[in-house]
């Protein structure tokens, strides 16, 4: 696990909460934890989104 990432038991508990998942209306999201992930580095490390790293 990377730093400022959820676990997989974190991300099983608010993974069917989020919306854009298969059987949701409207477009599914390409990966969600990925999202989750990408919000918790910059809220976290006090970053700017445009130094938010590729991956």
């Amino acid at each position: 696990m990377k730093r400022y990432e959820l676990n997989d038991a974190q991300w099983a508990k608010i993974a069917l909460l989020l919306p854009g998942k298969a059987g949701d209306p409207g477009r599914t999201g390409s990966d969600n934890r990925l999202f989750v992930n990408g919000c918790l580095w910059v809220l976290r490390s006090g970053a700017h989104w445009c130094d938010l790293p590729e991956r």
